[in-house]
């Protein structure tokens, strides 16, 4: 029989596989991700015109109402009709903190690695050690965790199919390197 607490060593290691290959993704393999966000027509002219409004940092939509009664009036519907409609999220001011991002990425990776080993601990007859159904598992898991909630974005907020595709299969990959770790490791 194994305890749930000995799955660290399993987790710990798929999680800096699974960082390790999507820092190859982002950065080995430049051009699987560059399409996803281009540049802005007229970047210069939009800056200059956005700047002095002093937009703080968080999400937006554009053009946006208060009630579903005002969604219905005309002067609503005529900014939907003229357009730009947008969702946006403003950055605060100054260098990308790739450090905090990071970070972020691999707290969210050990996450997922201990979501995969959860449900595969509790999937797996106790005392067995079968690579099959803990591949199985872990990966629908670790699939769920990368993938599973960025099909929303491009439905409800027009995002690029092609770019939530391409990402949903670096969350396959990243459950693959996740469940084929657990599997590895996994404690007999």
């Amino acid at each position: 029989m194994i305890a749930l607490q000995t799955l660290w060593l399993p987790v710990l290691l798929s999680s800096v596989f699974v960082f390790i290959a999507s820092c190859v993704v982002h950065m080995a393999l430049p051009g699987w991700h560059k399409s996803d966000y281009p540049k802005l027509p007229n970047e210069d002219k939009f800056t200059e015109a956005v700047r002095p409004l002093s937009i703080p940092p968080g999400d937006y939509m554009v053009p946006s109402c208060d009630t579903m009664a005002e969604m219905r009036t005309p002067e609503f519907k005529e900014k939907m009709m003229k357009g730009p409609r947008m969702f946006m999220t403003v950055l605060p001011n100054g260098p990308f903190s790739m450090g905090k991002s990071m970070t972020l990425w691999f707290l969210y990776v050990v996450v997922i690695s201990c979501f995969a080993a959860y449900v595969s601990f509790y999937a797996v007859p106790l005392g067995e050690h079968h690579h099959k159904h803990i591949l199985r598992f872990a990966g629908v898991a670790a699939a769920l965790g990368y993938s599973g909630a960025l099909c929303q974005f491009s439905i409800w907020y027009s995002r690029s199919w092609v770019t939530t595709i391409k990402s949903g299969i670096d969350g396959l990959l990243y459950a693959t390197i996740t469940a084929a770790t657990l599997a590895w490791l996994w404690p007999k």
